[in-house]
Formats: structure tokens, C-alpha cells, sequence
């Protein structure tokens, strides 16, 4: 029985939940292994002062009901510090072989921190250990010096680590605690759009919107998607 989500069309009376849908192609892209990263998604952010900036992160953890998708990344970094300013953030995932995108425009909050050292667990030791080792979008003077860098913070907590950073210098790979500069980004959508290729340009394309109620630091109230049919 072919899966409903993948068909070449959205149905004529549009689903009450796209989130569904949207997870259903992620995926099938992961399935497909469509590209290196096929979890990846362009995560805009805006500054202070107004200005737009975007970046590639890995959409780790998405949650069709009730609804938001979660990335990791250094809070110290340009765009948490853009995100304490302004909430209001976006994010597209494209899958050109597949012939899909979705756009979400949504609230950012940061993931409990039971969620990110949950998450932290499961990386590995290098990862673990690049996530203390960098100040993410601080300057830096030469990339001998962030290796140098990395090296020495790993050794300050009783890691053993070669002075090339290939391996552990032991038999037993230490304990990595997650860094409290470092966790979940939660997006919770207030607004998404899925788009299939079409021929012709006739594409097929929809868009949801809901409104958010906060009920706390990570969660929100939603109130049901509502859908309208979009020209191409």
C-alpha cells in the first residue's frame, strides 16, 4: 500500500495536521539518504538592529504533535545571541531530488536542559569535546590555535587526548559532561508551508497557521492548524 504522505499531490481537502506530513518527508528523505545531511534545514535569525542572517544546522529531533522541530548549537553563539533578541525565527528544509520543501516560520525557546543532556549522551566523544573546545563565532586567530585550544580545555577535564586530537590517550574514554553554554533550540511553528515540484511550474503548495499561548520556558497551547490552498 503506497504511503499517502508521498503522493505526487497534496489531497484536495488539505490535512488537519502538517506537521505530519512535513515529518513524514523528512523521512523518507533520511530513508532515501537524498544527500549527506538530508536532515538539514536553513535556519534564519535576526539581529538587534533588524538584520536577516541564515546558516545550515541538523534538525535532530521533530514532533509532529503538538508540534515543533529541535537543533543544537553553542548559546554563546551569533545566532542565540540574535535569538534573545528577537524570537521570531524561520527555517526551510529543500530536498531537490525529491521534489519538496518546507517553510516554517515560528517562536524559538531553548530545549529543557534535561532534553539536551539527553541528546549530549549520544554524541560522541569528539563531538562532546568540540562542544567545550569551541567559542562559536568568536574570533580566532589561526586554526592551529583552536586546535590548540580544543586540546587543552579536553586535557583541563581529565581527558587524555593526543596533541593531533585523532585519539584518546588511555583505555577508557572519559565521561563528557554537556557544557551549560551548549543545548536545544526548540522552533515551534506558528506558520508552515509544504511545497511539491510540479510539471510545468504547476506546483502544489499550501499553507497552515495556529496560534501559541506560552504554558512555560519550552512549551506552548496551540490552537488547530488552519489551511489554505497557495498559487505556485
Amino acid at each position: 500500500m503506497s504511503n499517502p504522505y508521498l503522493a505526487t499531490t497534496l489531497p484536495d481537502e488539505l490535512p488537519d495536521n502538517p506537521m505530519a506530513w512535513a515529518e513524514a518527508w523528512l523521512q523518507e528523505a533520511t530513508r532515501q539518504s537524498v544527500q549527506r545531511n538530508p536532515n538539514s534545514m536553513t535556519f534564519v535569525s535576526v539581529a538587534a538592529d533588524g538584520k536577516p542572517s541564515a546558516r545550515v544546522v541538523l534538525c535532530k529531533t521533530f514532533v509532529a504533535d503538538p508540534g515543533y522541530v529541535v537543533f543544537y548549537t553553542n548559546y554563546e553563539s551569533r545566532k542565540v545571541a540574535e535569538l534573545r533578541s528577537h524570537a521570531d525565527v524561520a527555517a526551510t528544509f529543500h530536498w531537490d531530488s525529491l521534489g519538496r520543501q518546507i517553510r516554517i516560520e515560528g517562536i524559538a525557546v531553548f530545549s529543557p536542559a534535561s532534553e539536551s543532556d539527553e541528546y549530549f549522551a549520544t554524541r560522541d566523544w569528539g563531538s562532546q569535546i568540540g562542544a567545550w573546545g569551541s567559542d562559536q563565532s568568536a574570533p580566532l586567530e589561526s586554526r592551529q590555535a583552536l586546535r590548540e585550544q580544543v586540546r587543552d580545555r579536553a586535557r583541563s577535564m581529565g581527558v587524555n587526548v593526543s596533541d593531533d586530537l585523532q585519539s584518546i590517550d588511555g583505555d577508557e574514554v572519559s565521561v563528557v559532561a554537556r557544557p551549560e553554554h551548549w543545548g536545544g533550540i526548540r522552533i515551534w511553528p506558528t506558520y508552515i508551508e509544504l511545497w511539491i515540484e510540479g510539471v510545468d511550474r504547476i506546483h502544489d503548495r499550501a499553507g497552515w497557521s495556529r496560534t501559541l499561548t506560552p504554558t512555560g520556558k519550552h512549551n506552548f497551547d496551540a490552537s488547530p492548524w488552519i489551511g489554505s490552498r497557495l498559487q505556485p
